[in-house]
Formats: C-alpha cells, structure tokens, sequence
C-alpha cells in the first residue's frame, strides 16, 4: 500500500494492501478501497464509497457517498479475466452511481473522461468509452460497449442499447430508450426515441457560428432525402461546406452495424 503523507484518511475507511492513494486526496468515513485502486491527486470519496477492481482515478474527481466504481461487470459472459475501469480527471460522481470494470471481449477497458458529471444512480457498463464534458442526469443506464463521444448530453431515465454510439455534442431528451447510433450534434427524444433535429442549444453555448449552424442545418436536410449511408456517401463525394457537417457524414461513414435514429423513426 503507498498512500501518500498529505492525504487525509478517515480512521473508519478500509484500504487494502496494494492500492495507491494520491497526495491530497480525502477519503471519508467508511470507504472500501481495494487492492488494485489508484487513486489520482486531490481525489475525494466523501463517505461510503466503494472502489474495487483494478480501478484508476484521475485527479481532483470527486465521489459522493455510496457510490460502487470497479465492480465485476454484469455480462455473463464474464469469467473473471483481469479487466480495468479508468476515471478521467475532475468528474463529479454522485451518490449511488455504478461503474464496472471492461470484460476480455469488449477491449478489456471502461473509460470515463474528463470533467463529467454523473448525477445519482447512473449506470456505466462494462467496456463503455465516455468521452470529456459529458453529463448523465439521474437514473441514466449507459449499456455495455456503448461510446459517447465528447459533450454527450443524457438526459434523466434514459437508456442507451449496448453498442451504440452517440456521437459529439448530442442531446438525449429525458425518458429517452436509444436503440440505435445518433450523429453528432443531434437532438433525440422519445420513449422509442427518434430524430428531433439539432442541438440548437448546445452548439450556441459552445459559440459555434451561425455560418456552421447554417451549412449543418443544410447537410442535415440533404440527409433525410434517402438512407443516412448513402445520403453521407453523396454528400461527401461532393463536398460539403463547414468542420461540423463534415463531422457528421464521417461519423456516418464511420465503423458500425447499428443503423441510424433518423427523423420519424
């Protein structure tokens, strides 16, 4: 066990041989770390956390009381193979959240970001990749192998199918079930949720221009004329004017079997 002389450690707190505690990290009344945690500078476990597995927290993320991060994952397929979770740097995990370790068909690794915020009682599956500034509202269930690419907004209830992939800067309205890819930038809601539009208010918050805002508005129109694939394939063969609609006909022609939510569906 290595913890460094600036943490401050609840005498109640159980760490087991082997883990790694950070400087000035603060670990609360009655928290479980297991052997193989790393925890990162500045880490904070307020009370009744339990981090197990080999699990890695990167510095400054705070943890709320009787959240469970690096748990076995709930696949049955999972034999016990050393697998690992990786928490990014400044996250704020709120109280009863889930995260588990990846599992040796999935890539073996879970990956959260930077600077996210996971309000209570998420769930984040086995060998899910989360990317920066991503914000999961309460109850939100992420599936296995599921990939949320940077500012992923998901809004409260929701749950995202195993393999999907949600791509940057996409909003999920609450009460949402995701059951199929969603480009960037997009706006879904529904209980079988469909394609509402763009997240009109997500890009002006990150100050794109009305001239992106205009030729995205643009590629999206041309999109729903035919199949996603095919439309993105046309358009991509002729050219397409901004950074953000070429973002979205790459992620289309990116690698997946999972069709597209597309408007009505």
């Amino acid at each position: 066990m290595s913890v460094d002389a600036s943490a401050q450690i609840h005498p109640s707190a159980v760490i087991e041989p082997g883990a790694v505690i950070g400087p000035d990290c603060r670990i609360g009344p009655f928290c479980v770390i297991g052997s193989e945690v790393v925890l990162g500078r500045g880490v904070e476990l307020q009370s009744h956390v339990v981090v197990q597995g080999a699990t890695e927290i990167g510095d400054e993320t705070q943890v709320f009381p009787f959240a469970s991060l690096g748990q076995i994952p709930q696949d049955l397929k999972f034999k016990g193979e050393k697998t690992r979770l990786v928490i990014g740097n400044r996250n704020r995990i709120r109280e009863y959240v889930t995260m588990n370790t990846g599992t040796e068909g999935g890539g073996g690794i879970t990956r959260v970001g930077d600077d996210g915020l996971f309000m209570s009682s998420c769930h984040v599956a086995h060998d899910a990749q989360i990317g920066d500034r991503v914000i999961l509202v309460n109850s939100v269930a992420i599936a296995g192998h599921c990939v949320l690419e940077d500012d992923v907004i998901v809004g409260g209830l929701s749950g995202v199918h195993q393999w999907v992939r949600i791509g940057r800067g996409a909003i999920i309205g609450a009460l949402s079930m995701v059951t199929a890819d969603v480009i960037p930038h997009a706006l879904v809601a529904g209980p079988r949720a469909g394609l509402e539009g763009l997240n009109l208010v997500g890009l002006k918050r990150r100050g794109t221009s009305r001239e992106e805002i205009s030729a995205l508005r643009k590629t999206m129109a041309a999109l729903s004329e035919g199949s996603f694939r095919d439309s993105a394939r046309k358009l991509s063969e002729e050219g397409v004017e901004g950074d953000l609609a070429r973002e979205v006909l790459d992620f289309i022609l990116g690698p997946s079997d999972r069709s597209f939510l597309t408007p009505g569906k």
